[in-house]
């Protein structure tokens, strides 16, 4: 089970306050389906609720700490039928936006200003591998859609 400081759990919990559960413990129990379900969720989010329906409270505090020790997760808070928790996230889920696919590359377009006194503006954009920058810093398609002739024969385009 994850360990948190009493300012890091205040923090987490003022966090969660606007979430709205994730995940949803029915009449079944904590299934391990249920238990996936959050693990992924915790992966995606870090910090979540689960909504546990069930009027025994200690079986909502045997599921509370079960998940925490189960996936490794900090339990944040428990609010009558609202469990909170939380577990970093994963950096390998970061990694992924620096991975472009085939063809995608990345190019910096200088514009001058329109007065020429000012400084140029400069954007980054990702170009797709039919698509290039003309001289004037507008992107362009290498080739034109292809069109239906059938839909031009009628006047749609």
């Amino acid at each position: 089970m994850l360990k948190l400081t009493p300012a890091e759990r205040s923090a987490l919990r003022s966090e969660a306050h606007a979430l709205n559960p994730v995940v949803i413990i029915g009449e079944a129990g904590l299934t391990p389906s249920v238990l996936k379900e959050i693990d992924t969720s915790l992966n995606a989010h870090g910090l979540i609720k689960v909504r546990v329906f069930g009027d025994e409270r200690e079986a909502r505090v045997e599921m509370y700490e079960t998940i925490c020790e189960k996936l490794d997760a900090a339990p944040i808070q428990h609010i009558g039928k609202l469990l909170v928790l939380y577990r970093p996230k994963k950096e390998a889920t970061k990694e992924r936006s620096d991975k472009r696919g085939k063809g995608l590359r990345e190019v910096t377009i200088v514009k001058p200003s329109p007065s020429g006194t000012k400084r140029p503006s400069v954007t980054k954009v990702i170009l797709k591998g039919n698509e290039r920058v003309t001289a004037g810093g507008n992107i362009k398609r290498a080739k034109p859609r292809q069109s239906s002739s059938k839909k031009s024969a009628l006047g749609r385009g």
